[in-house]
């Protein structure tokens, strides 16, 4: 079992999600401003990408779930564990709460899979619009967005998380690669505050540093519960070689409440 330690920061406090101010999250029964989902998911592979390396980074599935908010200025504990041929991270707060679980394996030979059929539809070409039940439009794509994953980006996104790891020199860090999932959202939707709540990856080749990679994605399912409203996007990303890897993300897009 491996521990690792980290003091969360909320680096978007100024974006456009309400959900990362105090004022905001706090009216909608929050302690304060929430740390992004995304770079929770930066630290909890820390421990992964430390014991392998551009394995890891190159291939892998996993499922990342959000079950409580992390807080600006608190010691995160992560903490890897190994089950049979998978690994479990979890990520605690200094009361020892569970905030997130992140399960992970690296299976032989796994095979890319198949695109859904709503990509065989023609993208939506339109500007942006409020989220709304009625504006989710689970029939179509949205364009295809071309994402240039720069060596600056990178350090920037690597720094967001204290990652240090001399890997991030050629490989995307992980926290980027999640964040472009929320980047495809805002691109299509105006979206006051909304928060993160899980993701399903399947990486079959590595993200590159200075590479070009094309995204696709669109809406799959769109649901209430208990009062907040939830999306999930189909998210694929390709380049020269194909499909290198493809992210089912999770939101409520909104609060129950707001």
């Amino acid at each position: 079992m491996t521990t690792y330690t980290v003091v969360a920061e909320n680096h978007a406090a100024a974006s456009e999600n309400r959900i990362h101010s105090d004022e905001i999250a706090s009216r909608l029964g929050f302690r304060g401003a929430l740390v992004p989902g995304v770079a929770v998911y930066g630290y909890m592979t820390h421990p992964l990408v430390e014991r392998f390396g551009a394995q890891w980074l190159s291939s892998h599935q996993s499922s990342v779930r959000f079950l409580k908010p992390a807080y600006e200025g608190e010691e995160l504990r992560i903490v890897m564990g190994e089950i049979d041929d998978r690994y479990e991270v979890t990520c605690h707060s200094p009361r020892d709460e569970l905030l997130a679980i992140l399960d992970s394996s690296m299976p032989a030979g796994s095979r890319p899979a198949e695109q859904p059929a709503v990509f065989s539809s023609a993208p939506i070409e339109r500007d942006r619009v409020t989220i709304a039940w009625d504006t989710i439009d689970l029939e179509h794509p949205f364009p295809v967005w071309h994402w240039r994953a720069e060596s600056a980006g990178n350090a920037t996104y690597a720094a967001q998380v204290a990652d240090r790891l001399d890997i991030y020199s050629r490989f995307i860090h992980p926290h980027w690669a999640l964040a472009t999932a929320n980047y495809v959202l805002v691109r299509a939707f105006i979206m006051p505050a909304w928060i993160h709540v899980g993701s399903e990856i399947s990486q079959y080749r590595p993200f590159l540093v200075d590479s070009q990679i094309d995204v696709q994605a669109a809406p799959l399912e769109k649901w209430t519960r208990k009062g907040h409203e939830f999306v999930r996007l189909c998210i694929r990303y390709s380049d020269a070689g194909g499909l290198a890897c493809q992210v089912d993300h999770t939101a409520i897009y909104k609060v129950a409440g707001a």
